[in-house]
């Protein structure tokens, strides 16, 4: 009897683990037996029984992403307002299982409004598609979401007011593992004044989500013997990526 109770708890265990991990997503359910009002041209609360348990929204984080860049608005939360052509919010696979973060927006970035669109960024796709991925399969960002003048590090403060943001992204996408690009990334999600250097290589954690730091590709144009740490870097988030279970194109 004892025995069969204790499997039970742990069926049940694994059913709420399952779908805590869907909610975190973002995806919504209903009952069976529920009958939801949905409103039609009209203006009127029709009843429409499903019948059966559905996902409300096949793509609900694709829409919570939305209406954080309208929350982000036309932002004038920093300095780094007065001389940017674009915000550059993010781009890729809102329920990607990997996430890479850069520290924020370059030249072209600026000038176009998306994220690694210069020789770095060329250099990034490259990266992801060593891994057997593409840019859509992933999901990428910064730190800042404004360009910095003259490519100037982010200021603190700078970072204090779009570090929100971020978060909320990462809640929204709910990575399964994280890639930070350089030592402002790294440092910002994982809490620390440790430099890249030392930070890089190792397994870190950001709100219990495993996370790579590794050299920014940027450092890499300049510092070509960079290539082959990152690369082992990479192999590392591959082999987490196979042991989790997670799909890459091979």
């Amino acid at each position: 009897m004892n025995e069969s109770r204790d499997q039970l708890a742990d069926l049940v265990r694994g059913f709420r683990a399952g779908l805590f991990a869907e909610l975190r997503r973002g995806r919504r359910f209903v009952r069976a037996d529920a009958t939801p009002r949905v409103l039609r041209g009209d203006g009127v609360a029709h009843a429409e029984p499903l019948g059966i348990v559905a996902a409300a929204d096949p793509h609900p984080t694709a829409g919570g992403l939305e209406a954080l860049r309208v929350e982000l608005g036309d932002c004038q939360r920093c300095r780094l307002c007065e001389q940017r052509q674009h915000i550059v919010f993010g781009i890729g696979n809102p329920v990607a299982e990997l996430m890479f973060v850069g520290e924020a927006p370059g030249r072209d970035e600026d000038l176009q409004g998306e994220p690694f669109v210069g020789k770095a960024g060329q250099l990034l796709t490259r990266m992801i598609g060593a891994m057997g991925l593409t840019r859509e399969a992933v999901y990428i960002c910064n730190i800042v979401k404004c360009r910095p003048p003259n490519n100037r590090d982010p200021a603190p403060d700078e970072i204090a007011q779009c570090e929100p943001f971020l978060v909320r992204q990462i809640e929204l996408i709910a990575p399964r593992l994280i890639v930070a690009l350089g030592g402002f990334a790294a440092k910002t999600l994982i809490g620390t004044e440790t430099g890249i250097t030392r930070l890089r290589g190792k397994w870190h954690e950001y709100q219990g989500v495993p996370l790579m730091p590794t050299f920014h590709p940027a450092y890499l144009l300049r510092n070509p013997e960079g290539k082959r740490p990152v690369w082992n870097d990479l192999q590392a988030v591959m082999a987490e990526m196979d042991r989790l279970g997670l799909p890459r194109t091979r």
